[in-house]
């Protein structure tokens, strides 16, 4: 369920800001983003599944609380990051 390593690093490798960025909010936004779409998948499946349900909830509120943080600080950015993940806003 949870995502692999060599899949973070290539996430991380795509959206960092700099060389080594792990921490940036574009790539946590990206990684939230991925773990959010593969939950999605789950849950098309697993219906009754509320305990993923929950912890679904529970990621897009972080995305949402980084995506706002990143709206307020770095316009440009935050439009750049909606556009390269699909995200609408």
């Amino acid at each position: 369920m949870a995502l692999s390593k060599g899949e973070k690093k290539e996430i991380m490798d795509q959206f960092a800001v700099t060389p080594g960025d792990t921490g940036s909010s574009e790539v946590q936004i990206a990684v939230l983003t991925k773990r959010i779409n593969q939950l999605n998948e789950h849950l098309k499946q697993h219906i009754h599944d509320q305990s993923t349900r929950h912890g679904l909830l529970n990621l897009v509120g972080r995305r949402r609380a980084h995506l706002k943080y990143m709206m307020a600080t770095n316009p440009t950015r935050y439009k750049e990051i909606l556009a390269k993940l699909g995200l609408r806003k």
